[in-house]
């Protein structure tokens, strides 16, 4: 008997999930409640587990890879370029939609119903937290920046080493397919996974909690939806001149997944896939995609904190102006490398609050609906760290354009073959 496409078993999850999250807040079902808690949680544990050795392993490779590209290192500066262009656009769509519709105004909430956060993000901390005091901690207490640090690092020297370096690299190159083949076994058990975190946030939180955030649930989904279906196919076809349907067809399983796990890093093995199999070569997917896994975050780093900023203003009665909302843009496009695709956007949002000087208490204020919004805004940013590859590859003329055009929704496979895998060659720089 075979089982359902994914996708289907997917939103079984989250339809079962919605229907025992009612029964268990409608009836009081003590057990089914801490059983969905036991379940989403044991999901994003297993998630988490990986985090750590596949985020630097992931980008040493990626690093090392480059040296396969021609150019690699325009490559590499219009990736970032791009993913720095996307997030200003998100950003501003975020300022936007907060100034018209007000989500602070209404709510019934105050200062009082605010807690300041155990643990907040500043520019010191930020900057300082890059360079880590041993190469132990940062696995430990799972401090993807200083992981990235890491390797980055060591994947430049590996570079300078050349040869030297190969034993050690095709050491790595064995590491990160062993994490990912028991990733894609995690990813398997999403459908389940789903059940819980869904059935847990409706039993918590119920459907009132969502009224009092109404406007801005709402401004945080349409944000999301703007950028993701509106300014990403206006690049795609007016930038890289493709047919943006094709994209998210392609891209489709990715999306899904991280709208489930909350977890860019979580789904990068998917994104991986889909982004080469969107016809981007493996050399390049290799790099872009870990690196957009850890820094490209256009719905949890641009459209929230923009909107979180102006809602938790409101609620505090302090007022914003121009400097500010410029601020708010600095931070989101420099700083997104805090959030580091993990669940949730608290450092993030306490990074753009203490830049500008408004009261850390209001995190707390958003920490209940926490959940519901990092669905949508972590869909937004797996799009996004496939997207830019592919706006990149086609600019550069190393998209494969029969992969991209015959790219299916299907679900990916963790052994399917890699039709990208082939060395990169870029054209020469015009003179």
């Amino acid at each position: 008997m075979s089982l359902p496409p994914f996708w289907v078993q997917i939103v079984a999850g989250l339809v079962l999930g919605v229907v025992l999250g009612w029964i268990t807040r409608s009836y009081d079902v003590v057990w089914l409640h801490t059983t969905l808690d036991k379940v989403g949680h044991i999901f994003v544990q297993l998630l988490k587990l990986a985090v750590a050795p596949l985020v630097f392993f992931a980008i040493l490779v990626s690093i090392t890879n480059l040296r396969k590209v021609n150019n690699a290192a325009r490559l590499a500066t219009r990736t970032l370029l791009w993913f720095m262009i996307t997030s200003l656009i998100a950003v501003v769509i975020g300022i936007v939609i907060g100034l018209l519709t007000n989500p602070g105004a209404g709510t019934g909430l105050t200062p009082k119903d605010g807690q300041k956060p155990e643990h907040a993000g500043s520019w010191l901390d930020f900057l300082t937290g890059i360079i880590p005091t041993d190469v132990i901690t940062p696995f430990t207490e799972l401090n993807v920046l200083q992981i990235v640090f890491m390797a980055v690092v060591a994947g430049i020297a590996a570079l300078k080493l050349g040869e030297k370096a190969q034993p050690i690299l095709t050491f790595a190159e064995a590491v990160l397919e062993l994490l990912q083949k028991a990733l894609w076994w995690v990813i398997r058990l999403a459908p389940i996974g789903t059940v819980g975190l869904i059935g847990y946030a409706i039993a918590e939180y119920g459907w009132h909690l969502i009224g009092k955030y109404a406007t801005f649930t709402a401004d945080v989904y349409i944000g999301c939806a703007l950028v993701m279906f509106g300014v990403y196919p206006l690049l795609l076809a007016t930038v890289a001149k493709v047919n943006p349907v094709q994209f998210f067809k392609g891209a489709w399983p990715a999306i899904q997944l991280a709208f489930v796990s909350r977890s860019s890093v979580g789904t990068m093995p998917v994104t991986v896939k889909v982004t080469e199999r969107l016809g981007v070569p493996k050399e390049y997917t290799s790099f872009a995609v870990p690196f957009g896994a850890t820094t490209k975050m256009d719905g949890c780093a641009a459209i929230y904190p923009a909107l979180a900023a102006i809602f938790i203003a409101q609620i505090f009665g302090v007022e914003l102006g121009v400097k500010e909302y410029v601020l708010i843009a600095l931070v989101s496009v420099i700083g997104s490398a805090a959030t580091a695709g993990l669940t949730g956007a608290t450092v993030m949002l306490t990074l753009t609050l203490s830049t500008l000087g408004l009261p850390l208490e209001g995190v707390g204020l958003l920490m209940a609906i926490d959940p519901v919004l990092d669905m949508m805004r972590t869909a937004t940013n797996v799009a996004g760290q496939a997207l830019v590859p592919v706006v990149v590859a086609a600019r550069e003329k190393i998209l494969d354009l029969d992969a991209y055009h015959s790219a299916s929704a299907s679900p990916v496979d963790d052994d399917e073959p890699r039709e990208a895998e082939r060395k990169v060659s870029l054209p020469p720089v015009a003179a």
